[in-house]
């Protein structure tokens, strides 16, 4: 079973060698702790630019998530993605033999095992030397600079310029590099995503549905259930003793906003199928306690007739495989809660809270397939479904990674933040791009003031394509001046929601490699390199450094030049609206008010003139047939106030892009207002950029 194989393999590395001399350092030009997909492509990177790398893997496999379980890649836009990391999907995708398979998103979907392949392969070709196995014991300091790491067997490995690509951020620790584990406020960086966030009680809208679940709009169970990362229905915490259930934190709320050392539930990405030829029964975990799917059970019988398929997220991967996920509701395969402590947990610590983690998620399917309780049907359809025998035969059967979402964050130079992956896009040193929405799974389970179980800290909300800053992966100058971090790298919770992806890892990886391996050749501190020839290499390499580098860019934009511009994220908002990018917009995405709420919401854009003079204003939206008609716009101008109604269903006419809302006079130190609201609306009402065009 997976929990002895990892005990046995702990002890060993724990030993002691009493027994015999301490072996000399190895030495090479680059050691990169962690085999993960960024500390992979890290050093294949760097090996190919000459370097003698070393790669330790604290676990037994290599490859991370993407070998691991994750094998329905969170990519976001995926013009975004180039470099190596795009050569890895490729090579994956071309094991198949299927042309279709490198076409689309579909590149990026392969089983774990084809992804196994596709890694050793460039490892090997690299001429890469791995070793699993390597728990870190503590690291070497001095003046500034890493000298050598340790191992819990005694070994010892001395390089030049290290980098950490662990999940964790165990050498960034060791190394005595600032970093934060949990939530910063609201109020540190001016996030309102930030600290303390309590889910609200509402249901998707059917377009956001329809970007999952094309039949969306005839399933009524799938309408009730459908929610964004919140509670489905207002279920009791207490047993029939009175007793809190499992899992849920009674006491006081803090503040809004507030600060702390929570982080996101961990999961297994568990790869399953229902061809009976390569099918496996459900496992019985090792410790199976039916007490903690009690809320389970109370989802399942307040929404009778739910499906297996409504209770565990089902992303298709090849070969009849589907990548299992938690599917967002109160209840999943989320271990909420039981994961605080791994970040700066010992190894006992953590293999305790990996055990949990198995035995939970191990009984989700347990419970779903066997519980009497349950409906026969929604049983029989679970007993469907099982682990593949093709799969991580090495380990039962069983993912080899739990899913670490986040851990520790190093505290740079530059912190990635809200602002950095919505609004300000661009970054002097930009080293490759992200794109994946700013996601977080659900913190802790609270009781609402009205006595039902809530979800907190979930979010789910988009980004535009945006740059990674170089800073974000190096240390403050004078903490460590020859590391580079890959993975836990500067960013805040609510950034690292969305940077956070396997994509995004590899891009950051290929990056840190090259950097790594430009120090050593000018002989400086990683905070020193030369970022432009850095971006020079990685651009001959095919990264995508700034989204003028990918191709295909022009397709997710809507092109704005002149005058002055005020995009939706710069407009003050009154009310819910929902951020999207169901289809391009100026700066790759748009507002909508969910078509509810009406008379409540309003989008307010205001420019400040310097230039006296009449302006022509133009009104960007995305249209779609279920938009409004009848959109009130207002403009305030030196003219007074005009109000002009738009129908969204109408294709724009200038470019395709733009409405004119007619010519004004405006003057400086009174700010010209347009204000988009929702007042009476017969449809969907979408806002994005606002322009005011001089006319000469």
């Amino acid at each position: 079973m997976p929990t002895f194989r990892r005990i046995y393999a702990f002890i060993l590395a724990a030993l002691p060698l009493t027994s015999m001399a301490r072996a000399e350092p190895t030495q090479h030009d680059i050691v990169i702790y962690g085999a993960t997909p960024s500390g992979i492509i890290a050093a294949v990177a760097a090996a190919r630019d000459g370097r003698s790398v070393l790669v330790l893997e604290p676990t037994d496999h290599i490859g991370g998530m993407t070998t691991g379980g994750l094998s329905s890649t969170d990519i976001g836009n995926p013009i975004v993605i180039g470099g190596l990391a795009h050569e890895f999907f490729q090579r994956a995708a071309a094991s198949y033999h299927d042309p279709e398979r490198l076409k689309g998103r579909a590149i990026f979907y392969s089983e774990p095992h084809v992804a196994m392949a596709a890694f050793k392969d460039m490892l090997d070709e690299a001429h890469v030397e791995v070793r699993t196995h390597q728990r870190l014991d503590r690291a070497t300091m001095h003046d500034h600079r890493l000298t050598a790491v340790m191992m819990l067997d005694g070994s010892e490995h001395a390089a030049r310029m290290f980098i950490d690509a662990s999940y964790e951020g165990d050498l960034m620790a060791k190394a005595n590099v600032s970093y934060i584990v949990g939530r910063e406020s609201s109020e540190q960086y001016g996030e309102p995503l930030a600290g303390f966030h309590p889910a609200e009680l509402r249901p998707r809208t059917v377009e956001e549905m329809a970007l999952d679940d094309p039949d969306v709009a005839s399933d009524a169970t799938v309408k009730a259930m459908h929610y964004v990362h919140g509670t489905p229905t207002k279920i009791s915490p207490y047993d029939e003793d009175g007793k809190l259930l499992p899992g849920i934190n009674g006491g006081a709320w803090p503040a809004i906003g507030s600060a702390d050392r929570k982080i996101m539930g961990y999961n297994f990405r568990v790869i399953v199928t229902r061809a009976p030829g390569n099918r496996l029964p459900w496992p019985k975990p090792a410790h199976y306690d039916v007490k903690q799917y009690e809320l389970l059970r109370r989802v399942i019988a307040a929404y009778p007739g739910i499906r297996f398929s409504k209770l565990v997220h089902l992303a298709p991967i090849p070969n009849g495989k589907f990548d299992a996920n938690n599917i967002g509701m109160i209840v999943g395969t989320n271990l909420i809660g039981e994961n605080y402590g791994y970040p700066d947990g010992d190894w006992a610590m953590r293999d305790r809270i990996w055990q949990a983690h198995v035995d939970y998620v191990q009984g989700v399917f347990w419970f779903l397939a066997h519980d009497e309780r349950l409906p026969a049907d929604l049983r029989d359809e679970a007993n469907q479904w099982g682990l593949c025998k093709d799969e991580f035969i090495d380990n039962d059967h069983w993912p080899y990674a739990l899913y670490i979402r986040v851990a520790r964050r190093m505290i740079g130079d530059y912190v990635m933040t809200q602002t950095d992956v919505q609004k300000q896009l661009t970054k002097s040193d930009a080293i490759g791009m992200g794109s994946f929405i700013c996601d977080s799974h659900a913190v802790q389970r609270l009781i609402h003031p009205d006595g039902y179980v809530i979800d907190e800290g979930n979010f789910d909300v988009p980004t535009r394509p945006y740059e990674i800053a170089y800073r974000s992966l190096t240390p403050r100058k004078g903490e460590c001046d020859n590391l580079l971090v890959s993975v836990c790298m500067s960013a805040s919770y609510v950034a690292y929601g969305s940077i956070r992806m396997e994509p995004q890892y590899m891009i950051m990886g290929h990056a840190a490699g090259l950097a790594a391996s430009q120090a050593i050749a000018r002989d400086t501190a990683a905070q020193d390199i030369d970022i432009a020839a850095l971006q020079a290499k990685l651009r001959a390499q095919k990264q995508i450094v700034t989204l003028a580098d990918a191709p295909g860019a022009a397709a997710l934009l809507i092109p704005l030049s002149g005058g002055l511009i005020v995009d939706d994220g710069d407009a003050a908002l009154v009310g819910d609206w929902q951020g999207s990018s169901f289809a391009r917009g100026y700066q790759g995405g748009y507002l909508h008010d969910r078509d509810a709420s009406k008379g409540h919401l309003s989008a307010t854009y205001t420019f400040a003139i310097d230039r006296a003079g009449e302006y022509e204003a133009r009104f960007v939206y995305v249209p779609y047939p279920n938009r409004a008609t009848n959109v009130p716009i207002t403009i305030e101008s030196a003219d007074g106030t005009k109000m002009v109604k738009i129908n969204e269903r109408e294709k724009p006419p200038i470019d395709g892009a733009a409405v004119s809302l007619g010519r004004f006079h405006f003057a400086p130190g009174k700010p010209a207002i347009i204000t988009i609201r929702n007042d009476h609306t017969d449809g969907y009402v979408a806002v994005d950029a606002v322009q005011l065009l001089p006319v000469e």
